[in-house]
C-alpha cells in the first residue's frame, strides 16, 4: 500500500510539472547567494550606478536587453553569447540588432566585478546579474525597487532561429500582444504593465514611419495618433531620414520612469501602434486609465509583472551552468 501511495505522490508530482512548467521558478530564492557571495546586489548596483552616470542609455539599454532574453528561450542570458564561425546566436537576429551596446557592456562589467571577489567567483550566473541590474536602472531612473528573485543558470544554446516569432513587433494590435505574452504565461495585465518599459529610451525612424507617411488608402497619418504629435514626428523624421535616427519614446518625460506613458496613451501620443492600441482597444483601456491617474497601482502592477517574467524558462541542473564569459559558452 506505501508503494502505491509513493506512486500516487510521484504521478501527480510529475503531472504538476508538466501542467505547470513555471513550477521551475520554485528554486529561485531572493537570498539564493546568502551563503556563496552575500554581497552580490550591493557589487552589481555599484556598477550599474557607475555606467548610469556615464550614459543614461544604460537604462533603456539593460531593460530592453531582459526582455529580449527572456521572451527568447527564458531568462538565461542566451541574448549576450556572441556569434561564432560556426553559430549565428540570438543577438545577431534582425530583431536584436538594435539592442544598445550599453546593455551588454552594463552586465559584462558587473559580471567583472563579482568575480573580482575570490568568494563569488564562478558563483553567480550572467542571468542572474541581468535580472539585477534590470531592477536597478528601474530605481536609479525613479521607478521602483523591488525584490529579485535568484538561482537562474546560463543557458548552453543562442541561435538566431530561435528568436523568430518570439518578440512584439510595433505594429502588433491587442490579439497579437496577448498571445504572444501568454505564451510567456503573462497575462493582459502583465503585458500592459511591461509596455510601459515605453516610458523610457528611444526608437528610431523606420520604426513607425508607416505610422506618420502611409497609414492605410484612406489616412496617409494614423488617424489614432494625436495631430500635433504626428506634425512633431513628421518634423523629427522627414521622408527618407536616416533610419538611425533616435526618437524618444516618451515626448514628455523621457528620462523618468513613470505612469506618464499612460497619460500620453490618453492623449494619442503613444509611438508605436502596439503602444497607442492598448488605450483605443477598449479591451485594455480600463487599465491605461487607472494607471494614468494612480501611480502607486501601476508601480505595484509592473513588479508583479516583471517578477513573473524574470521566471520564463529558468535553466536549472544540466540545462544551465554559470558562465565565465557572459558573452561565450564555457
Amino acid at each position: 500500500m506505501g508503494h502505491f501511495i509513493n506512486l500516487l505522490v510521484f504521478l501527480s508530482f510529475s503531472l504538476s510539472l508538466c501542467l505547470f512548467p513555471g513550477t521551475v521558478s520554485a528554486q529561485l530564492r531572493q537570498n539564493f547567494y546568502a551563503n556563496s557571495c552575500s554581497n552580490v546586489e550591493a557589487i552589481v548596483r555599484g556598477e550599474v550606478a557607475k555606467k548610469f552616470s556615464q550614459t543614461f542609455v544604460t537604462v533603456p539599454a539593460t531593460l530592453r536587453l531582459f526582455f529580449h532574453d527572456c521572451f527568447v528561450q527564458g531568462c538565461d542570458a542566451s541574448v549576450m553569447i556572441a556569434s561564432t564561425g560556426g553559430n549565428k546566436a540570438e543577438k545577431d537576429h534582425p530583431d536584436n540588432l538594435s539592442l544598445a551596446g550599453d546593455g551588454f557592456d552594463t552586465v559584462i562589467k558587473a559580471k567583472a566585478a563579482v568575480d573580482a571577489v575570490p568568494s563569488c567567483r564562478n558563483k553567480v550566473s550572467c542571468a542572474d546579474i541581468l535580472a539585477l541590474a534590470t531592477r536597478d536602472v528601474i530605481a536609479m531612473s525613479g521607478g521602483p525597487s523591488y525584490a529579485v528573485e535568484l538561482g537562474r543558470l546560463d543557458g548552453l544554446s543562442s541561435t538566431a532561429a530561435s528568436v523568430n516569432g518570439k518578440l512584439p513587433h510595433p505594429t502588433f494590435n491587442l490579439n497579437q500582444l496577448n498571445s504572444l505574452f501568454a505564451a510567456n504565461g503573462l497575462s493582459q495585465t502583465d503585458m500592459i504593465a511591461l509596455s510601459a518599459a515605453h516610458t523610457l529610451g528611444f526608437s528610431h525612424c523606420d520604426k513607425f514611419s508607416n505610422r506618420i507617411y502611409n497609414f492605410s488608402r484612406q489616412n496617409a497619418v494614423d488617424p489614432t495618433l494625436n495631430k500635433d504629435y504626428a506634425t512633431q514626428l513628421q518634423q523629427m523624421c522627414p521622408r527618407n531620414v536616416d533610419p538611425r535616427i533616435a526618437i524618444n519614446m516618451d515626448p514628455n518625460t523621457p528620462r523618468t520612469f513613470d505612469n506618464v506613458y499612460f497619460q500620453n496613451l490618453q492623449k494619442g501620443q503613444g509611438l508605436f501602434t502596439s503602444d497607442q492600441v492598448l488605450f483605443t482597444d477598449t479591451r485594455s483601456r480600463p487599465t491605461v486609465d487607472a494607471w494614468a491617474s494612480n501611480s502607486q497601482a501601476f508601480n505595484q502592477a509592473f513588479i508583479t509583472a516583471m517578477t513573473k517574467l524574470g521566471r520564463v524558462g529558468v535553466k536549472t541542473g544540466r540545462n544551465g551552468n554559470i558562465r565565465r564569459n557572459c558573452a561565450a559558452f564555457n
